[in-house]
C-alpha cells in the first residue's frame, strides 16, 4: 500500500541527511579527483559571538551555487574556517573577563555547531583556524619572507592611534564620517596620532600592479574603490636644496644626511611661481630644521594640528595657518631662497609630505600666501591673455588663483611653452640637473601591521645590541603566545610585561636579546588563508606547492564589498609578493568576486553593537533550515540590501511541504523517494519537470 505523506518533519528529515552526507564524505573535495576542479570561498567569519542571519544572507546563497556545481559533476571544494585573532575576539574575551584563547574555542565550538546545522556543504576536512599555532606557525613564516626579501620593515611613523581599542591602526582601518572626522571602524572611537616605532609591508611597491584587473572578473564598485584608493598620479618630483644651517640641524637630530627636501607636484610648468614650501606637521624634518626662535610656535602648532582629521585639514573652506620654520631652500633653476613653514593643509599620507608654494596657480597656496604674505610670480597665461603685461606679475594682484591650462610666462628657458608642453620640458630638465624629473605618485601608503594588544601572532623578531634586528630562525617556529599574560590593553604590548616571552637569546651570537612585543594585524592572517586551505594539514610547508598549482587561484569568492580597501587589497599584495618570492605561481587570489549584500533590520545592517542581531536558530526551530534558505534565496536580489522579515517564511515552509508530498511517498510503513523521472508521471508533470530543470540550470 502506498501514500502520500502529508507532514513535512524538518527537524528529523535534515537531521538525517546531515548526519549521512558526513559520515559518506560527501563534501569533500579530493586532490585527486579527475573530474573539473572548482574552488568556492566565502569569507570565513570573525568568532565572537553566535552566527546571525546577515552570516547565512553569505554561507547559503554560496552553498547553493556549490551544490549547483557539484551536481553537474564537478569537484568542488569549499572550506570553512575561523578568522580568530584579532580585536573582536579580544574584545569579547575582555567584555566577558574570560580569556581570549576560552572564548574564541566556545565561540568557534557554538559557531561551527549552528553552520553544521545550516545544512551547507563544507569541506570540514580543511577547516583552520587562525589563533592555532599550527596556522599561525605559517603566518610568522611569511613574515619572515617578506622581511628577508625587504617587504618587512621597522620604523618610527605617524600612527593612527585608537583610544578605544588601545591600539594602532592602519589607514584602511580608520572611517571617516560626514564632519571629516577619523573614527575606529570597530569602537567608533575619533583616532588620534602617535609616532610610535611600527612594523610595515611594502605594499606601495606593488601600486601599480595592483591597478590591473584585466585578470580578474570583479565587481566596478570595488575596482573603482581600489583604484581610488592607490590614487595614482602622474607629474614629477622637484627637489629643493636645503640651506646650510638646515642641513647641519638635520644631521644633528635626525643622524644622516638630509641636504634636500623632495615635493611631488602634477603642474611642474608652475616651479617658478614658487615663493615659499610647506612640511606636513608629522614630517621628520620639521623638528630638525626649526631654528631656536622659532622653535616654541612650531612645536604649539604641531601638538595642534594632531588634533584635525585629515579631511578637515584639506578642506578648502577652512581657513589655512601655519608657522615659519626659521629654514630655508633654494630653488631647482633660480637659487632663490624659499622659505620653508610647516602648516596642516599638507599631509604626510600624500606624495613626498612637503609642497611648494604656488600662490598664483593653487587654491590654497593663494589663500595662505594672502594671509601670511608670501605671494609669487604668475607663472601660466590665461588662454588668449596678453602674455607680456604679465612679466614681473605676482599673485597678490590677482582675485583667485588661476589652476587651468594656458602659456608659460615669467619662466626663464620656457617663455611662451603651452603648460602641457611645459610640464614634460621642466620635467626632462629636472632631471638633466638631477633635481628631480618626471615621476608617478600613489595616495596609498605603507601596510602598517603592529598591533598593540595580545591576541595576535607574535611578530617573529628578535633585538639583540650586539646584531641588531634578528629574524627568529625558522625551525624554532612558532614563536608561541603566551597564555597566562595579561590581555587586557595598556596602551602598549601586554607581551611587554611579560618577562619569560620578552627575555630570550640571540640566535647569531646566543646574547641576551629581547623579543619584539607588538603582535600582528588580524589582516595578515587572512590575507593567506586561501591558500592553506589547499593543505590545511601539512606540518612541513606553508602548502605543497603541487596543491597550490592543483587549486589556485580561488575560482568564486564570496564576501562583502566593505573589504575593499582592506582585506581584498591585501590578498592581493600578498599573492603578488608570494609569487615575486617563489612561492607561487599565481598573480591574483580569486578569479571571481561576488559581493552579496546585507540583510537590513529596523533599518540598520545587522549587528551586535545596535543590538538589532536576529538569530537564526528560532528560525531553524521552527521552520528548519532549508526553509531558512530557501527563503533567504527569495527575498531579493543577493546583491543589494533587504530588509529583514519573518512574514515570508511561512510562505516558503509551505511551498517545502507540497514539494516534501509531491517528491516523498510512503511504502510498507518507511518513506521512499517518489519516482518522477524515466517516465513516470503524467505528461504534464513530466513537461513540468523538464521546464523547471532548464529554468533552474539557466
Amino acid at each position: 500500500m502506498t501514500r502520500s505523506i502529508d507532514r513535512y518533519e524538518p527537524t528529523a528529515i535534515e537531521g538525517k541527511w546531515q548526519e549521512r552526507w558526513e559520515s559518506d564524505g560527501l563534501h569533500r573535495a579530493p586532490d585527486d579527483d579527475p573530474r573539473p576542479r572548482r574552488y568556492f570561498l566565502a569569507m570565513f567569519p570573525y568568532p565572537s559571538g553566535d552566527l546571525h542571519i546577515g552570516h547565512w544572507y553569505t554561507y547559503a546563497p554560496a552553498d547553493t551555487a556549490v551544490r549547483y556545481h557539484r551536481m553537474r559533476g564537478e569537484n568542488v571544494m569549499f572550506p570553512m574556517g575561523f578568522d580568530a585573532f584579532g580585536l573582536p575576539a579580544e574584545n569579547a574575551a575582555i567584555q566577558d573577563g574570560i580569556h581570549p584563547s576560552i572564548r574564541t574555542a566556545e565561540n568557534i565550538e557554538r559557531m561551527r555547531t549552528q553552520l553544521r546545522a545550516m545544512g551547507g556543504s563544507f569541506d570540514w576536512s580543511r577547516e583552520l583556524v587562525s589563533s592555532d599555532p599550527a596556522y599561525y606557525r605559517w603566518t610568522q613564516w611569511f613574515f619572515l619572507q617578506l622581511f628577508k626579501h625587504g617587504l618587512a620593515y621597522r620604523k618610527k611613523v605617524a600612527a593612527n592611534w585608537c583610544p578605544g581599542c588601545v591600539t594602532v591602526l592602519a589607514n584602511e582601518q580608520v572611517l571617516r564620517d560626514d564632519d571629516g572626522v577619523g573614527r575606529c571602524e570597530r569602537s567608533g572611537d575619533v583616532v588620534e596620532t602617535r609616532d610610535l616605532e611600527q612594523w610595515l609591508f611594502r605594499i606601495t611597491d606593488y601600486a601599480e600592479e595592483l591597478l590591473d584587473f584585466s585578470a580578474i572578473d570583479w565587481p566596478d564598485r570595488i575596482r573603482i574603490m581600489q583604484t581610488n584608493w592607490i590614487g595614482r598620479s602622474e607629474g614629477a618630483e622637484i627637489r629643493f636644496e636645503l640651506e646650510g644651517a638646515a642641513v647641519d640641524a638635520v644631521v644633528d637630530a635626525v643622524g644622516e644626511s638630509w641636504e634636500q627636501i623632495a615635493v611631488f607636484t602634477t603642474r611642474p610648468d608652475t616651479v617658478f611661481g614658487v615663493s615659499y614650501m610647506v612640511l606636513a606637521p608629522e614630517h621628520p624634518l620639521v623638528a630638525a630644521i626649526t631654528t631656536k626662535a622659532q622653535a616654541a610656535d612650531v612645536e604649539a602648532y604641531v601638538q595642534r594640528s594632531r588634533q584635525a582629521s585629515e579631511i578637515e585639514r584639506q578642506s578648502t573652506e577652512r581657513e589655512k595657518t601655519g608657522v615659519f620654520t626659521g629654514a630655508y631652500a633654494r630653488h631647482p633653476f633660480t637659487g632663490e631662497r624659499i622659505p620653508i613653514w610647516t602648516a596642516d593643509y599638507v599631509l604626510l599620507s600624500y606624495g613626498t609630505g612637503a609642497v611648494m608654494g604656488v600662490p598664483a596657480h593653487d587654491v590654497r597656496d593663494f589663500a595662505f600666501a594672502a594671509k601670511y604674505d608670501l605671494h609669487g610670480l604668475v607663472v601660466i597665461a590665461r588662454p588668449d591673455e596678453d602674455t607680456a603685461i604679465l612679466q614681473g606679475t605676482l599673485s597678490s594682484e590677482m582675485a583667485e588663483a588661476y589652476v587651468g591650462p594656458g602659456t608659460m610666462v615669467n619662466s626663464p628657458g620656457f617663455e611662451g611653452s603651452p603648460s602641457a608642453e611645459g610640464q614634460a620640458a621642466v620635467a626632462e630638465a629636472l632631471g638633466a640637473k638631477e633635481m628631480g624629473g618626471a615621476s608617478v605618485s600613489y595616495r596609498l601608503r605603507d601596510w602598517l601591521i603592529s598591533r598593540q594588544r595580545y591576541w595576535g601572532s607574535p611578530i617573529p623578531i628578535i633585538y639583540c645590541e650586539q646584531c641588531g634586528t634578528v629574524p627568529v630562525p625558522e625551525d624554532e617556529l612558532p614563536v608561541l603566545l603566551p597564555p597566562d599574560a595579561e590581555f587586557l590593553p595598556s596602551g602598549e604590548s601586554p607581551l611587554k610585561r611579560h618577562a619569560s616571552f620578552r627575555e630570550t637569546t640571540c640566535p647569531q651570537c646566543e646574547g641576551p636579546a629581547e623579543r619584539e612585543t607588538d603582535t600582528l594585524d588580524t589582516f595578515m592572517c587572512s590575507s593567506w588563508y586561501m591558500f592553506r586551505f589547499v593543505d590545511p594539514n601539512n606540518a612541513d610547508a606553508a602548502f605543497s606547492p603541487e596543491l597550490a598549482r592543483t587549486w589556485l587561484p580561488v575560482d568564486q569568492y564570496v564576501g562583502g564589498a566593505e573589504h575593499a580597501v582592506m582585506h581584498l587589497l591585501y590578498a592581493r599584495f600578498f599573492t603578488k609578493a608570494a609569487r615575486d618570492m617563489g612561492i607561487l605561481t599565481i598573480d591574483e587570489p580569486f578569479r571571481q568576486l561576488f559581493n552579496q549584500g546585507i540583510i537590513v533590520k529596523d533599518g540598520h545592517k545587522m549587528s551586535k553593537s545596535r543590538g538589532n542581531v536576529v538569530n537564526p536558530d528560532d528560525v531553524v526551530e521552527e521552520y528548519g533550515a532549508d526553509a531558512m534558505r530557501l527563503y533567504e534565496m527569495f527575498v531579493g536580489p543577493l546583491r543589494k540590501a533587504v530588509p529583514w522579515s519573518t512574514e515570508g517564511i511561512p510562505g516558503v515552509f509551505r511551498f517545502l511541504q507540497r514539494a516534501h508530498r509531491l517528491l516523498v511517498e510512503e511504502s510498507d510503513g518507511e518513506e521512499r523517494p517518489r519516482k518522477l523521472g524515466g517516465g513516470a508521471g503524467t505528461r504534464s508533470q513530466q513537461q513540468l519537470l523538464a521546464r523547471t530543470i532548464d529554468k533552474v540550470t539557466r
